[in-house]
C-alpha cells in the first residue's frame, strides 16, 4: 500500500508540467513568408539521408556486429552532426507537434523532411528495436557522453517516473492540436547547448546578426540553466530525459514491443554472472523469475479484477481530464486575449496589453473573438477528457502487465526499455569469448 501511494504521488507530480503558449492569435497579420533557396531543400534531403544511413549503421553495429565501440563512435558523430551542426532542429522528438498540427489544421502543411524525421525512427524501431536511441538521437547522445557514475534507480520509482513520457506526449499533442503551443520545443533542455556553438546553419545566423534564432536573451539563459541541470543529473542517472521525460520515447517504447529483431545480451549460453545487469545504467535488464508459492487462481483473479476495473478507471480519468481542461485552455493565446478584453471592458483591470491594443486597433468585433475562444474551450474540454482517459489507460495497462507472470530462465534485455547501447554484451564474458572465437576463425 505504501508503494502504491508513492506511485500515485509521483504520477500526480509528473502530470503537473509547466508550459507556455507559442502561437499568435488568429487575427494577427503574419509577415510574408520567404522562400528558401533551392539548395536548402537539397541539404534537408541530405539530412534525411544521413538519418537513415545512421540508423541503418546503428542496427548493423547493435544486432550484427555487436560492437559497443562502434556504437559509441556513431553516438559522437550524431551529437556533432544532428546536435551542434544542425542546431538540434528539426528532430524526431519535436516533429510530434508538427505532425499533430498538420492533422488537425488543414491550413498547416507539414514539410516532407519533417514527416521523414518523424516516421523513419519509428519504422526502424518496428524492425530493429530502439536503434535510434542507441546512437543517433542527439538528445540521448549528449546525455551518454556525460554519464560518469551511473546510479541505480529503484525499480518501483523507475516504473512510476516512466509514466512521465506518456503524460508529456498527451499534453504536447493536446497543445499542438489546439494551436496553443509547441511545448516540446520550448522546453527542449539541450537546444541551448546545440545552438551555443556557432556551427551549421544556426551558427551562421548567429554570426551574421548576433541574434539567437527563435529565443530572446532571457529564454537563452533559461534554456542553458535547464540543460545544465538535466546534464548534471544525467552524469549519475543514465539518460534521465530519455527515460522519464521524452515523449517520442513513449512512441518508441510502444513500437519496440513489436520489433522483428532486437538486441540480445548474448546468443550463447547465459551463465547468470549478473555483469550485464551491473553494466546497464538504464535498468533495462530483466532478471530470471523466481517461482513463488502463489496459486494460479489468485493470479487469474487479480488479472480479471484489473481488466474489469479498466473501463471504470478510463472513465474516471476522462472525467478528471475534463475538470482540468479549463486550466489547460488558459495557456491558449486567443482565450487569454478574450479574457483580457472581457476584464478590461468590465473594469476589472487597469491599463491594457500589447495584444489587447492591437486587437482593438484591428476593429474586429469582440463577439467574434468570444465565439472563437468558446470554440477553443470546447476543443480543450474534449481533448482534456481524451488526455485523462489516455493516462488512465496507460496506468491500468502497466498494472495489468505487472500482474501477468512470465517465466524467464536467463537475464534478458527488456524489449521496450532497452536502448540498444551495447553495454550489456560488451561486459558479457560469454559474448566476449564467442567474439574471440569468431575473430580467430574457430
Amino acid at each position: 500500500m505504501r508503494r502504491l501511494i508513492q506511485f500515485l504521488i509521483v504520477l500526480t507530480v509528473s502530470a503537473s508540467v509547466a508550459f507556455a503558449a507559442a502561437k499568435l492569435p488568429t487575427w494577427y497579420n503574419l509577415p510574408e513568408t520567404t522562400t528558401p533557396a533551392p539548395q536548402s531543400d537539397i541539404f534537408e534531403y541530405i539530412d534525411v539521408a544521413v538519418l537513415a544511413a545512421a540508423m541503418a549503421l546503428a542496427a548493423y553495429l547493435a544486432l550484427k556486429r555487436r560492437s559497443r565501440r562502434g556504437l559509441l563512435a556513431l553516438t559522437i558523430f550524431s551529437l556533432l552532426y544532428f546536435g551542434f551542426w544542425r542546431g538540434g532542429c528539426v528532430c524526431p522528438v519535436g516533429s510530434i507537434q508538427n505532425v499533430t498540427l498538420g492533422l488537425f489544421d488543414s491550413g498547416y502543411v507539414v514539410p516532407a523532411t519533417v514527416i521523414a524525421f518523424f516516421a523513419l525512427p519509428l519504422l526502424f524501431t518496428l524492425f530493429f528495436g530502439r536503434v535510434f536511441c542507441a546512437a543517433v538521437c542527439p538528445l540521448g547522445a549528449i546525455q551518454d557522453v556525460v554519464l560518469v557514475k551511473p546510479l541505480k534507480v529503484p525499480t518501483w520509482l523507475a516504473h512510476a517516473l516512466g509514466l512521465g513520457p506518456y503524460v508529456y506526449l498527451g499534453l504536447a499533442v493536446l497543445m499542438a492540436a489546439t494551436g496553443s503551443a509547441f511545448i516540446i520545443c520550448r522546453l527542449d533542455p539541450f537546444v541551448g547547448f546545440f545552438r551555443l556553438v556557432p556551427l551549421g546553419k544556426w551558427g551562421q545566423a548567429i554570426i551574421q546578426d548576433g541574434s539567437w534564432p527563435g529565443w530572446d536573451l532571457g529564454g537563452r539563459f533559461n534554456l542553458l540553466a535547464l540543460g545544465a541541470c538535466v546534464l548534471l543529473v544525467s552524469a549519475f542517472i543514465g539518460r534521465v530525459y530519455c527515460r522519464f521525460v521524452c515523449p517520442y520515447g513513449a512512441l518508441l517504447r510502444i513500437m519496440s514491443r513489436f520489433s522483428r529483431w532486437r538486441v540480445s545480451i548474448t546468443p550463447d549460453e547465459c551463465i547468470q554472472c549478473r555483469l550485464c545487469e551491473d553494466a546497464c545504467p538504464f535498468g533495462a535488464i530483466n532478471k530470471p523469475t523466481r517461482r513463488k508459492n502463489v496459486s494460479r487462481s489468485e493470479g487469474k483473479g487479480r488479472l480479471a479484477a484489473l481488466i474489469l476495473l479498466l473501463p471504470v478507471m478510463v472513465a474516471v480519468g476522462g472525467w478528471l481530464g475534463g475538470r482540468v481542461s479549463p486550466a489547460l485552455s488558459g495557456r491558449n493565446p486567443t482565450i487569454r486575449l478574450a479574457q483580457r478584453i472581457r476584464d478590461e471592458d468590465a473594469g476589472k483591470v487597469k491599463g491594457t496589453t500589447d495584444a489587447a491594443e492591437v486587437f482593438r486597433e484591428s476593429r474586429r468585433p469582440v463577439v467574434e473573438l468570444y465565439e472563437e475562444a468558446s470554440g477553443i474551450r470546447r476543443e480543450f474540454l474534449l481533448g482534456g477528457r481524451l488526455l485523462g482517459a489516455f493516462i488512465a489507460l496507460v496506468v491500468m495497462l502497466k498494472m495489468i502487465r505487472f500482474s501477468i507472470r512470465r517465466r524467464r530462465d536467463d537475464y534478458e534485455a527488456d524489449r521496450a526499455d532497452c536502448l540498444a547501447c551495447g553495454r550489456c554484451f560488451a561486459h558479457c564474458p560469454r559474448e566476449q569469448a564467442r567474439l574471440k572465437r569468431i575473430r580467430e576463425g574457430k
